[in-house]
């Protein structure tokens, strides 16, 4: 079985996206499951708006497409959708083909379930490209997994998100599907709204800003 983990996330580096793929790697790596040991694992980046043919070539050629994305404006990041579109028209013209798709959603809202749109562009996405569903998380207070990147997982702030990955890794080893997963952060909701605003005010302060010139801005 021939899993790609896609990273949808424009950033370069310390992505969230990045950080949640890492963890849903380890779960593979540490799966029982037979099957685990003929799992072939291969990572991409799309940050641009169009992917090379070379990467396109090994994407079709998948048995499993996993996506983690960050939330734009309740939906996919347009880059990502770029890449999207320039997929279903060569998926369109493969007659013969068995690839689930799984979605990994997440957002700097404290809810999941904000990333519940998001997750059904996917779907609607895979119906398309005649592609099969398989499951997808929508993931709340994914900047918080910077902060916490040395917890492990399944453990404090990182245990919902522990348990969510554990069945979705089960199901992409036993290529099944499952309805979709919302979580949040084992992290009060009022100290995340804290260290929300603390990171505006030091963004401020290191851009040599003023509240008042945000306003101002806006």
């Amino acid at each position: 079985m021939k899993i790609a983990l896609i990273n949808g996330s424009p950033k370069v580096k310390y992505s969230a996206s990045e950080l949640i793929l890492n963890e849903l790697k380890n779960f593979f790596n540490n799966s029982e499951n037979e099957v685990n040991k003929k799992l072939s694992i291969c990572e991409y980046s799309f940050r641009s708006t169009k992917l090379d043919n070379n990467v396109v070539e090994e994407i079709i050629n998948s048995n499993v497409l996993v996506f983690a994305f960050p939330l734009y404006v309740d939906g996919v990041p347009s880059h990502l959708l770029k890449c999207l579109v320039q997929l279903e028209e060569i998926f369109n013209n493969i007659k013969e083909k068995d690839i689930k798709v799984y979605a990994l959603a997440n957002c700097g809202f404290y809810e999941g379930e904000q990333n519940k749109l998001a997750l059904e562009i996917f779907e609607n996405w895979c119906i398309k490209c005649n592609l099969t569903w398989g499951q997808g998380a929508g993931i709340g207070a994914g900047p918080i997994l910077h902060s916490v990147k040395n917890v492990p997982i399944g453990h404090g702030p990182k245990k919902n998100l522990g348990k969510a990955l554990n069945i979705i890794s089960d199901n992409i080893i036993k290529s099944s599907k499952d309805n979709n997963i919302f979580v949040k952060a084992n992290f009060p909701r009022f100290a995340y709204k804290i260290a929300g605003e603390m990171g505006w005010k030091k963004a401020v302060k290191v851009n040599n800003l003023q509240i008042k010139d945000l306003y101002k801005r806006l």
